[in-house]
């Protein structure tokens, strides 16, 4: 496939949005690591503030970085920028204002591979880019499509509610025409994007609509 930008032009543009947003980044680490606390917590109102952080971080995709950085070496960043953010309103939609979703850690096997791509995407994927040579300013920031896309499939591995399909469909689709980068321009910790977007279609087919089964889950 020919991309119609170079890998210096794709990685240029994370160091130019690294750059102008600072010091954003620490605030949406901050707000993952908040959502994995009202998960832990697990108060009547912890699914909306959940839903609402995934919301905000999906419209941040959309606008801060796919409109204003990526689309000036691909204009089909238009279009991606226009899913997120669709992406972002169906988070708010249906878990905040309808408040149709629930989180939860469990004892079982979704729980296991929701909590490792929580890890993946806040610990592991920014070391393994560090490694790849791909460290700040190149570094594929937490807030950007492919870490975020990993940590909310994680996210929603601990949900349940009867609109987990809706939500799911924008970060599969990103896990497919983001995961190409493994291959494409040889961003290697991209191969965890292919790994969680498995998940996500398991989660697709098998979606959790009580919590209090969600134990025996597959």
């Amino acid at each position: 496939m020919q991309l119609p930008f170079t890998n210096e032009q794709f990685f240029g543009v994370f160091r130019l949005y690294n750059s102008t947003v600072w010091p954003t980044q620490v605030f949406l680490v901050l707000l993952a690591v908040l959502a994995i606390v009202f998960i832990a917590l697990r108060r009547p109102w912890s699914g909306a503030a959940v839903s609402a952080i995934l919301a905000l971080l999906w419209v941040w995709i959309g606008v801060a970085y796919h409109l204003a950085f990526f689309a000036r070496i691909n204009p089909v960043a238009y279009g991606f920028g226009a899913l997120s953010i669709a992406g972002g309103l169906l988070f708010a939609w249906h878990g905040v204002i309808c408040r149709r979703f629930e989180f939860a850690f469990d004892r079982s096997f979704r729980t296991g591979l929701g909590v490792a791509l929580l890890a993946f995407a806040l610990v592991v994927y920014p070391l393994w880019s560090t490694l790849a040579g791909h460290g700040y300013p190149e570094l594929p920031t937490f807030g950007l499509p492919c870490p975020t896309t990993i940590f909310t499939i994680g996210v929603l591995a601990l949900a349940s509610g009867a609109r987990l399909r809706a939500v799911l469909a924008v970060p599969i689709l990103w896990s497919l025409v983001g995961g190409q980068a493994a291959f494409l321009l040889d961003v290697k910790p991209d191969l965890g994007l292919l790994v969680a977007g498995v998940v996500a279609v398991g989660l697709f087919i098998w979606p959790v609509r009580d919590r209090k089964a969600s134990s025996t889950s597959p």
